[in-house]
């Protein structure tokens, strides 16, 4: 795909277990879950927190913000633009 993940952590300690950027400058923010409504739940508000701290008269806004979780058959895309995807739906 052209990129780099990265690590993220504010001196606040707001984390993200991964950043994908593109070499386009496009980039994502990811957060890994093992799955569970719970689970999607607090990694959906951490990437949601993270997004609204953006200054973005400085840098483009995250072209996406997505829960990978271990299990599920099905990726889908929640209400409020987070995109939850099953480990075994990316392609390899």
């Amino acid at each position: 795909m052209g990129g780099t993940i990265y690590h993220y952590r504010d001196k606040n300690n707001l984390e993200c277990d991964a950043v994908l950027h593109l070499d386009n400058g496009s980039y994502g923010l990811i957060e890994i879950k093992l799955g569970g409504e719970d689970d999607i739940e607090k990694g959906a508000k951490v990437l949601k927190d993270l997004a609204g701290k953006i200054d973005t008269t400085r840098m483009k806004a995250p072209s996406f913000m997505m829960v990978l979780v271990g299990l599920g058959r099905y990726a889908y895309r929640r209400e409020d633009g987070v995109y939850v995807v099953p480990k075994g739906c990316l392609k390899q």
